[in-house]
């Protein structure tokens, strides 16, 4: 019977392979909406779309697939697909609700993410290892409560403003991609690579492999109390979250989606858990290692700056509703909604989460513990600590998921434009994931895992990231005034992009200032570096012989194929 199922897999893979997409341009394309339909991808090029069967070839709308797997089939000059019956035309986009799919493509992202389901995305993604992990090293490089407070609530504040900034952008362009989409808009095809490029083998990786990691010590810890954890064990442990995530987003959307919303409860749980704590301990006078907040601070820019590294990492995932624009309902007013709600709650959370810990362990305790969280439901909840890891444990490995889930999105999207290897926007032909996408990534973070500690794997994702965020600053003054006459539903004081626009140039030349090392000349040659491959392979559009090859046997070994086109 497998056999069977195979045979017709590959049938269907071998079909889907020789149909050719009409209109279609190898490459990139940078027109905006107004200036009519473009298709996206990479894939074989034709003026005719042939199928098999009695099904005609159609100008507009359909696509590559048609009925034949992904519905939206048609037998008329528009709205056309391959071997179906007539479908509609393909309608002109919304300007604010911005441009979909196929209507009848069964891979279409429908408006599903409302304001609440919005807030919680930017909460449930946020609020991740970072507050759990970060406190320890934040602390030991501030040098006292005090500064350490201080920076806390300016990372808060400085995700806010960054966020409404995003929010333009994403009200502007509600592409799949987020900054990848918006440097494109603003600069062109080069940065929006160099951006994929980064994201694809650096940050989105890096991000993962943190969180993974984090995993793993609180996962060792709770069966480990008397001494550290063994790195090694540690790792291994990583290692295994990775390939469970991997099986889980490959398997079924749906699975991964219900995963993340039942570890988001457990997050939460964890978090009620501290602040509980810390109230219950404070109503019992123990506020002694508040006092002298500012003792013993270190003013150099240097520290600050990598304090502040290792607090917005913590609030990393501010932007991340911006990679599901195309699904959001009404995203004019639930995107800015949903950032000035869910950005300030999580602020506030931490705000307690650190008071919480400072009832319980002096500065120096939570400078010595790589596991604060741990630590703190050691000495407060008694024979009932391990709830402490075990929640955490569970917050950690949501964040992961929903950290590869958003990984494969930004791939596919930059692959289906031909920025990656064509097999990076594929999907399976029957559970409609982008398994290879995903596959890859996951592949880069278990080396990385290998690799990095937690600390230098947080710096060094906190010095690309605020290139790239920096970037998107310089897109949205960029296109204040070379699109000036653009729909912008949600238009932010533009006095704030300046702002984060500065505080990232800050960020990025005040730790090499301060304290230069090589690791972050190998950062900027690294992101520099993807010009090798752009100009070639992208501008030039260089085929190299054996790739259709090693292609063709990956959709053979994952059984997938070319997703249905795009409208831009």
């Amino acid at each position: 019977m497998y056999n069977d199922e195979y045979s017709n897999s590959k049938q269907i893979i071998c079909e889907l392979n020789h149909v050719s997409i009409p209109n279609e341009s190898t490459g990139n394309n940078n027109a905006s909406p107004k200036d009519g339909v473009q298709w996206r991808g990479n894939r074989s090029s034709g003026s005719n779309g042939q199928c098999n069967g009695n099904g005609n070839r159609g100008s507009t709308g359909g696509g590559a697939f048609g009925l034949g797997l992904y519905g939206g089939g048609g037998d008329g000059s528009e709205g056309g697909g391959c071997n179906g019956t007539e479908g509609p035309a393909a309608a002109g986009p919304d300007q604010l609700e911005g441009p979909g799919s196929i209507e009848n493509d069964s891979i279409h992202l429908k408006r599903r993410v409302g304001l609440i389901s919005g807030v919680a995305l930017i909460v449930g993604t946020m609020i991740g290892s970072g507050i759990f992990v970060s406190p320890s090293g934040l602390l030991l490089r501030t040098g006292s409560i005090g500064m350490s407070f201080v920076i806390w609530m300016a990372c808060g504040l400085l995700s806010l403003l960054g966020a409404l900034s995003y929010a333009e952008l994403g009200t502007m362009n509600t592409s799949s991609g987020a900054e990848y989409a918006y440097f494109m808009d603003a600069f062109g095809a080069p940065p929006a690579f160099l951006f994929s490029w980064a994201s694809t083998l650096v940050l989105k990786p890096s991000q993962m492999a943190i969180i993974c990691l984090s995993f793993g010590k609180y996962a060792v810890e709770a069966f480990v109390t008397q001494c550290e954890p063994p790195e090694i064990v540690v790792k291994m442990v990583a290692l295994l979250a990775i390939v469970v995530i991997l099986y889980v987003n490959c398997y079924s959307v749906n699975l991964a989606t219900s995963v993340q919303n039942v570890f988001t409860a457990a997050k939460l749980v964890a978090v009620l858990i501290v602040i509980i704590g810390g109230a219950y301990k404070i109503s019992e006078g123990n506020t002694q290692h508040l006092r002298q907040p500012f003792k013993n601070t270190q003013y150099s820019i240097g520290n600050i700056a990598t304090a502040f590294y290792t607090g917005l990492w913590a609030y990393d995932g501010w932007n991340n509703l911006n990679y599901v624009t195309e699904e959001i309902k009404n995203p004019s007013r639930n995107l800015p909604r949903s950032i000035v709600i869910g950005i300030p709650l999580v602020t506030v959370c931490y705000a307690l989460i650190n008071i919480s810990y400072l009832t319980v362990m002096s500065p120096m305790e939570m400078q010595t513990s790589e596991a604060v969280a741990v630590t703190f439901g050691n000495r407060l909840l008694g024979v009932m600590a391990w709830l402490m890891p075990l929640s955490v444990t569970i917050s950690t490995f949501g964040s992961a998921n929903g950290t590869l889930f958003a990984a494969g999105r930004l791939c596919f999207a930059a692959s289906r434009e031909g920025h990656l290897l064509d097999i990076l926007s594929y999907v399976h032909i029957r559970r409609y994931t982008p398994a290879p996408g995903l596959i890859f990534h996951s592949i880069i973070a278990g080396a990385m895992v290998l690799y990095g500690t937690i600390d230098s794997l947080i710096d060094f994702f906190s010095f690309t990231a605020w290139i790239f965020y920096g970037g998107s600053m310089v897109a949205l003054i960029v296109m204040r005034h070379t699109k000036p006459n653009y729909p912008r539903p949600y238009k932010v004081p533009i006095i704030i992009p300046y702002m984060v626009l500065l505080i990232s140039i800050y960020l990025i030349i005040g730790p090499i200032i301060d304290k230069p090392t090589i690791e972050y000349l190998y950062a900027a040659l690294f992101i520099l570096g993807g010009m090798i491959f752009y100009v070639p392979f992208v501008h030039y559009k260089l085929r190299v012989p054996f790739m259709d090859g090693i292609t063709v046997f990956l959709q053979m070994l994952f059984e997938v194929a070319p997703t249905s086109n795009m409208f831009e």
